[in-house]
């Protein structure tokens, strides 16, 4: 497949086509067919250039890459403008070499004193899919009059992997101090894919996580860790990279040498319980949340032991702007009316205790709950084997309290996901968990889920049904002719610096190779050779094309 690359300010994006096997930069395109999808591997090139020269007016970062974008959202990231000279600067102008670029943020004329920086926010609409590669430009008196920064993105219909949050702001930091902050990142699509490599950019910005590289199921997730490390005051713009998978998750945060703490809020204002049986868990969610800087809570105490905080690990920080949600559980002794108190110490400007005033009655009636399911059956339909099917399911509870206890599942294809037993559904309220499916071979499966706990009836059913399907793939690799050459050889392995082996038994006159001998889940790497008509085979090419077959 042709690529792309900008040479240069105002030249617009080249293709050229490129032929194996030659050289690192000759490549070959590829296409994984399987019913009727394709996956279509393609490179991205960037122009270099040797030499630079002291810039006063300079970019962080020097170039935006937003990554895949679905069209019609579009998406923003920070841009820092800083004045490195000795003296001030104005700059007095900004423009776009494309329509689907735009800034905000950044009025003009702007005064930058020397060491001194100024945010803006640069936000790409796609109107069509595909690449669009483009150039914000800036007029100023500095030694270098006109500062160029070079943008791209490529306009989508959907992604294949997801971030959540999809943006992430750190709000203010103390130089010298570091905060976190997790992306959980999902695949959207119904084959598996591969994350390889994680890259974040911008000053201060840095990403951890599972080894990589990694594959995801369909629906299945993995998180990553962020960090932000302020180098100086002011503020801090940069991306987290999927690089395979071309997703951008925009990062931001601002170094302070402020001492300013944040205020901490906690919602709702007051927690009632109702009516709970003694001996059963009533729980009810809170979320605390940080505004003007970072709040860490150190520490938390009950006024009653029957008033419980659940799902925390003390201490724990909660970012500028951020919220976090737990549940506090009511665990009547006796009958009667209970009230108490959860207190919250921390280093927030509006207090170092906060506290939630709680409330419950403690019951002895024994009249049993009524636990239901919706659906009360659920089809998978189609799945591959080797991969995951997922469908949610909703348990409710009435009259009363419900604990769940167990489940059991009539086949290891189905099993209860998202659920951690025994758990609790108060009267009237619903709980909703993903029921997944993983045939192991080909055909129709169906089974049932069997849930025990202490409501009216003991054993509550779930029908489940799907089908297993065998999917066959083939890898389709072409290239370009190379003159004076009589044929080619394809040499493929399961591994970049490993064995390879010679796909063909004899010199191939043909361009095309169509390679049906790959398994569901492997990842593939191809080099190719020509032969001359004297019989010469020229080096493989490098670098080796990666595949992942999903």
């Amino acid at each position: 497949m042709p690529f792309r690359y900008l040479s240069k300010r105002g030249e617009s994006p080249q293709t050229d086509g490129m032929r194996l096997p030659q050289s690192l930069t000759r490549c070959f395109s590829i296409r994984v067919f399987f019913f009727i999808i394709t996956v279509t591997v393609s490179a991205v090139m960037m122009a270099l250039s040797a030499g630079a020269t002291a810039k006063q007016l300079t970019g962080a970062p020097s170039a935006l890459s937003f990554g895949n974008v679905i069209v019609g959202q579009p998406e923003t990231e920070v841009l820092v403008l800083t004045n490195g000279g000795q003296t001030s600067i104005t700059v007095s102008a900004m423009k776009f070499s494309t329509t689907e670029f735009s800034a905000s943020g950044l009025s003009l004329p702007l005064t930058l004193p020397a060491g001194q920086s100024a945010a803006l926010n640069v936000t790409f609409s796609p109107t069509r899919t595909g690449w669009t590669g483009g150039w914000i430009f800036f007029t100023s008196n500095a030694s270098n009059s006109t500062l160029d920064v070079e943008l791209q993105g490529t306009g989508a219909t959907s992604y294949s992997v997801t971030a959540s949050p999809s943006t992430v702001s750190f709000g203010q930091v103390a130089v010298g101090a570091s905060t976190t902050q997790s992306v959980v990142l999902t695949n959207r699509v119904s084959y598996r894919v591969q994350i390889s490599r994680l890259k974040a950019t911008g000053g201060g910005f840095s990403v951890s996580g599972p080894a990589l590289p990694i594959s995801l199921n369909p629906g299945q997730s993995t998180t990553v860790t962020v960090t932000f490390v302020p180098p100086s005051a002011g503020t801090s713009g940069g991306s987290l990279f999927v690089l395979n998978q071309n997703l951008d998750v925009p990062l931001s945060g601002t170094g302070t040498t402020t001492t300013a703490a944040g205020q901490l809020s906690i919602t709702p204002g007051a927690v009632n319980f109702g009516n709970v049986n003694v001996g059963a868990t009533g729980s009810q969610p809170i979320t605390m949340s940080a505004s003007g800087a970072n709040v860490t809570v150190s520490a938390d105490s009950s006024s009653s032991s029957q008033f419980v905080l659940q799902g925390v690990s003390l201490p724990f920080t909660i970012a500028a702007g951020k919220s976090s949600s737990f549940n506090v559980a009511f665990k009547p002794t006796g009958s009667g009316t209970v009230s108490g108190s959860l207190s919250f110490t921390s280093n927030a400007s509006n207090g170092s205790h906060a506290s939630v005033p709680l409330s419950g009655r403690g019951t002895t009636t024994t009249t049993a709950g009524q636990l239901s399911i919706t659906p009360t059956s659920v089809n998978f339909g189609d799945v591959n084997v080797g991969a995951t099917g997922t469908e949610a399911i909703t348990m409710s509870a009435t009259r009363a309290s419900v604990t769940v206890s167990s489940d059991s599942s009539s086949s290891s294809q189905f099993v209860l996901t998202g659920a951690t037993l025994p758990f609790t559904i108060p009267a009237g309220q619903s709980v909703a968990f993903n029921v997944a499916f993983r045939p192991t071979g080909s055909g129709t499966v169906s089974g049932s889920l069997s849930f025990t706990s202490n409501a009216a009836s003991s054993q509550t059913l779930e029908s489940v049904t799907g089908i297993g399907t065998a999917t066959a793939y083939t890898v389709n690799l072409s290239w370009n002719a190379s003159p004076g050459v009589v044929g080619y050889n394809l040499y493929r392995s399961t591994t970049s610096n490993g064995a390879y082996t010679k796909m063909n038994s004899t010199v191939d006159p043909s361009t095309a190779y169509a390679d049906s001998a790959v398994a569901a889940g492997q990842v593939y790497y191809y080099e190719a050779t020509s032969v001359s008509s004297a019989g010469q085979e020229s080096a493989r090419s490098t670098p080796p094309l990666e595949v992942s077959i999903p």
